[in-house]
């Protein structure tokens, strides 16, 4: 059973545009934990202290294997990407330098399907869709702690107007901020199109998780008629005020990939309340808490599994 120290710090590093919930529960008994899982991985990989972003990140392309997303979230690498085409005829990819439009083919699958039902609403072309992962996947040079595995990708909460953006308009145009009072509240920007886009995304089977800031969570409970379990995988998560993260659940056969713990039951929404109301009403700082850990340095070769090192060095 996962201990609670290592669940919070398995947080902590999701917590980048990858997050997890704080209130992930511990494993169940006699079920071996991401933390155990990720060290049996690694176990052969002990001394190769090199900083794994530095490597995954000068990788431009992907490997020739069999797909396979390797390891966690956030520790690991990703073998036989797929590019998400650029343009297609209901979605743009954008920030093409950073080349992080790159997952397993279920991410690419369900990326294009959910872009296809976008363009039905109204107002919408598609989607415009932000970071996958690296052609290897693996830690990224800078910003994600997750996306590292193929089945994480950001979805700009924008509403594409036209899908005939230039490369240097891709790079230039930013995504529409959603959110007032530091995430408390959705904005006059936020519209029952979002709601729809992320209901379907979350009725889908293929995902594990979707993150967005506190203040749509609460919206989308407010709002929510007739079957409502689809809002347990709306997971609370600052930073995400102007995208939507997507996390797909580890594909079938994979036996490489490490599994998430499932979300809490229940739909979520008093959870989702709490931090709002901590935004607006901040707690008072507990004089007891321990002081919080340093921040840690990059991710080495050694804390991702062993196999890794073959993704990084095959054709």
């Amino acid at each position: 059973m996962i201990h609670r120290a290592a669940t919070a710090a398995l947080v902590l590093l999701l917590a980048a545009c990858g997050g997890g919930s704080s209130t992930i529960p511990a494993a169940p008994a006699l079920q071996e934990s991401p933390d155990q899982a990720l060290a049996r991985m690694s176990a052969s990989n002990a001394n190769d202290t090199r900083v794994a972003r530095s490597l995954f990140g000068a990788v431009s392309g992907p490997t020739s294997q069999a797909p396979e997303a390797v390891g966690f979230y956030s520790r690991g690498c990703l073998a036989g990407a797929q590019e998400l085409p650029e343009t297609g005829a209901t979605w743009q990819a954008m920030r093409l330098s950073r080349n992080r439009n790159w997952g397993t083919p279920e991410l690419i699958s369900f990326l294009q399907d959910l872009s296809r039902f976008a363009a039905t609403q109204p107002g919408w072309a598609g989607l415009y869709v932000g970071d996958l992962g690296q052609p290897r996947g693996g830690p990224a040079l800078t910003g994600h702690a997750s996306h590292q595995v193929g089945l994480d990708a950001d979805i700009w909460l924008r509403a594409p107007d036209r899908l005939n953006l230039s490369r240097a308009e891709r790079e230039s145009i930013s995504s529409t901020l959603m959110a007032r009072t530091s995430g408390a509240y959705t904005n006059a920007s936020w519209t029952p199109q979002h709601e729809a886009i992320l209901r379907h995304a979350a009725q889908d089977p293929r995902v594990e998780r979707i993150f967005i800031f506190p203040g749509a969570k609460v919206a989308m409970c407010a709002n929510a008629t007739g079957d409502r379990s689809w809002l347990s995988k709306i997971r609370p998560l600052g930073g995400h005020d102007t995208h939507f993260h997507v996390r797909l659940s580890c594909p079938a056969g994979d036996t490489s990939c490490v599994t998430q713990d499932p979300v809490p039951p229940g739909d979520g929404c008093a959870e989702a309340q709490r931090w709002v109301d901590n935004i607006i009403n901040p707690p008072p700082r507990d004089p007891n808490a321990p002081p919080p850990a340093p921040p840690r340095g990059p991710v080495l070769m050694n804390e991702l599994p062993a196999q890794c090192l073959a993704v990084l060095g095959s054709n």
